[in-house]
C-alpha cells in the first residue's frame, strides 16, 4: 500500500511513540477493506509498539478502524482510508494516541481537558479537501486529551448512502451528538470557543490589557504577513490580529505563478508564511474578527467582535477578500445544501450528479474542468457573451464531452426543497427564462473586499475597496492598507506581498516623523 520512501519516513515518525497502541479494524469483503487491511499491515510492520486487532463488534461503518491505548476505550476512528490530504491526520493521531506530546499551547490543552460533558463528533470529509484536515486533526487531538470526547472521520465519497441520507452536501461538515455543529474550515480555538462559552470574555479581557502597538496589522493573509515581517525587522512593537491566518490563500490549491516557486498549494504557503512571521517578535492574535476601526490623534483603536479593544500608533489594514455571492433567491437558503464555493473540497460529494458552475473566468473554467472528472454533467454559465478564461483553459474545457457552456446567461434563482434541485437563468439575448435540473451549484464569480468594518471611517471606492495612494496611505493619517482589500489592481498573491511590505515601510516612516505618545 505504501511505497518504500513513505514507509521509511513513517517509521522515523513512529519511533517517537512512548506507549503501546492498538489499531482496531472493522472490515468486510470489499475492495476498500482490502486496501485498508494492506495499509494497516504496513503501519504495524513499522513499529513494535503497534498491534492490529479485528473488531469483535458489529461496527457502524465498514471499512473503518479505531486507535486506542491499551486498557482504554477507542476515541479516535477513521471511517475510510485516510490518504490524500488526510494522511497527515493519520500520522498525527498515531503519534498522539501513542503518547507523543502535541504542539499546542498549554492553555488550549488545559481548556480541552476541562470540558465537561459527553461529546461524540462526526466529521464528513473528502480526501481532496484541503480544509478538512485542520478540523479532523483538532477533533482527534481533543479526543486524545479528554476521555469524554470521541471523534470519527468519515469519507463522504465512500459512504455515499449515508451522506445522502443525512443530506451532507459540503465538507467538512461536523455533527456533535448527531446534531449539526459546524461546516467549513475550523481551527482548534474556534471549536473550543463554541463549546466553552466563557472563552470569548476571557480572551477579550486578555487582549484589552495589551500595551499599545507601534504597528498593528489587521489581517493575516500574504499582505498582512509581509507587513508584519517588515515591521518586526525594524525592531518596533508589532501585532497581527486576524480572523483566519492565511485568509483566502487557505482556500487556494494549485499556485503556479509565485515567482521562483514552480508549484505550491495554498495551505503549504500559509504554513510557511506563519512560520516566517513567528520567527520574529510578532504578537499573533488569530481567530479574532474586527468590528470597528476608530482613528485617534495619538492612538488608533481596533475594536473586536468579542468586545476587546486594541490600540496602536499606526494600523495596516490587510483584510483581503471573500467569495463574491450571486445574491439571488435560494443562494443563502441552500448554502451547504447544494450551493458551494470550493470545487476541490465539495466536488467528490456530487459524484455522478449534474451540477452548474457560475462564472467563465479562470476560476470558473478550472472548476468546471475539475468537476467534469467527478460528476455526470457540468453546465458552465457566463454572464458575458464570451468566456474570460485563458485560451489554454477554454481549449481544455471545450474538449470535455460532459460539459456544456451557456453564455449571456444571468442566474436569477436557485431552487430546491430541502436541497438544491435546479437553477433558473435568463437568456440576456432573447430575454427568455430557462431552468436547469441539477443537484449542485458552484459559484466562481470573483471576490468581494472585506471592508465592512471600515465603512464611514476610511474612504472606499464604489466597489468597497479601500482607496490608497502610492505609499499605501489611506484617507486617515497613520492608517495604511494593502492587498486585495484595496484599490491596487490585479489581485495576486505576489502583488499583495509587495503591497504589504510597502505599507509597512510607509507606516515606519510615519512613526519616525511623528511624535505620537505611547
Amino acid at each position: 500500500m505504501l511505497d518504500a520512501n513513505i514507509k521509511n519516513q513513517l517509521k522515523a515518525y513512529l519511533e517517537k511513540l512512548t506507549q503501546p497502541i492498538e489499531i482496531v479494524a472493522a472490515l468486510d469483503e470489499g475492495d476498500k477493506s482490502r486496501e485498508m487491511q494492506a495499509l494497516l499491515n504496513d503501519i504495524v510492520e513499522l513499529s513494535d509498539k503497534i498491534t492490529l486487532v479485528e473488531s469483535r463488534e458489529d461496527a457502524e461503518r465498514k471499512p473503518s478502524f479505531a486507535l486506542r491505548r491499551q486498557g482504554e476505550a477507542a476515541r479516535v476512528r477513521f471511517a475510510g482510508l485516510p490518504m490524500g490530504h488526510e494522511f497527515t491526520s493519520l500520522i498525527l493521531a498515531l503519534l498522539q494516541v501513542g503518547g507523543h506530546p502535541p504542539k499546542v499551547a498549554p492553555e488550549l490543552i488545559e481548556q480541552i481537558r476541562a470540558l465537561d460533558g459527553e461529546f461524540a463528533f462526526e466529521t464528513y470529509i473528502s480526501l481532496s479537501c484541503h480544509n478538512c484536515p485542520d478540523v479532523v486533526q483538532a477533533l482527534n487531538l481533543m479526543a486524545v486529551l479528554n476521555p469524554r470526547i470521541r471523534h470519527t472521520m468519515i469519507d463522504g465519497a465512500l459512504f455515499q448512502a449515508e451522506v445522502d441520507a443525512r443530506k451532507i452536501m459540503a465538507v467538512p461538515t461536523v455533527l456533535l451528538n448527531g446534531q449539526p455543529f459546524g461546516q467549513g474550515r475550523m481551527e482548534l480555538g474556534e471549536i473550543l470557543a463554541k463549546l466553552d462559552t466563557g472563552a470569548a470574555a476571557r480572551d477579550a479581557e486578555k487582549l484589552s490589557a495589551k500595551d499599545a502597538f507601534d504597528v498593528l496589522v489587521v489581517g493575516g493573509g500574504p499582505a498582512g504577513a509581509a507587513a508584519a515581517i517588515y515591521a518586526a525587522r525594524k525592531g518596533i512593537r508589532t501585532g497581527v490580529v486576524a480572523e483566519r491566518f492565511g485568509g483566502q490563500v487557505m482556500d487556494t490549491m494549485a499556485i503556479e505563478n509565485f515567482i521562483s516557486v514552480k508549484y505550491t498549494e495554498g495551505p503549504k504557503l500559509v504554513a510557511s508564511l506563519e512560520q516566517h512571521v513567528r520567527e520574529y517578535e510578532v504578537d499573533v492574535m488569530n481567530l479574532q474578527r474586527v468590528a470597528q476601526l476608530v482613528p485617534g490623534e495619538g492612538l488608533h483603536e481596533v475594536r473586536l467582535d468579542n468586545g476587546a479593544v486594541l490600540k496602536a500608533k499606526s494600523v495596516i489594514v490587510a483584510t483581503g477578500a471573500r467569495w463574491r455571492e450571486m445574491n439571488v433567491p435560494g443562494e443563502q437558503e441552500f448554502r451547504g445544501k447544494g450551493v458551494a464555493y470550493c470545487p476541490h473540497c465539495d466536488g467528490p460529494l456530487f459524484k455522478g450528479k449534474r451540477v452548474a458552475v457560475i462564472g467563465g473566468g479562470n476560476s470558473g473554467v478550472e472548476a468546471a474542468i475539475d468537476l467534469a472528472g467527478l460528476v455526470a454533467h457540468v453546465t458552465l454559465l457566463e454572464f458575458a457573451d464570451e468566456l474570460r478564461a485563458d485560451a489554454v483553459l477554454q481549449k481544455k474545457l471545450y474538449s470535455l464531452p460532459n460539459v456544456s457552456v451557456v453564455k449571456s446567461a444571468q442566474t436569477t434563482a436557485v431552487t430546491g426543497t430541502d436541497k438544491v434541485n435546479g437553477l433558473v437563468y435568463k437568456d440576456r439575448v432573447s430575454g427568455e427564462e430557462r431552468r436547469l435540473e441539477l443537484e449542485g451549484v458552484f459559484v466562481q464569480i470573483g471576490l468581494l473586499p472585506n471592508t465592512d468594518f471600515a465603512k464611514g471611517t476610511l474612504e472606499l471606492s464604489r466597489f468597497g475597496e479601500i482607496i490608497v495612494d502610492a505609499k499605501g496611505q489611506t484617507s486617515v493619517p497613520g492608517i495604511f492598507a494593502a492587498g486585495d482589500c484595496t484599490t491596487v489592481p490585479y489581485k495576486q498573491i505576489i502583488i499583495a506581498m509587495g503591497e504589504g511590505a510597502k505599507a509597512s515601510l510607509s507606516a515606519f516612516d510615519h512613526l519616525i516623523r511623528s511624535s505620537a505618545p505611547a
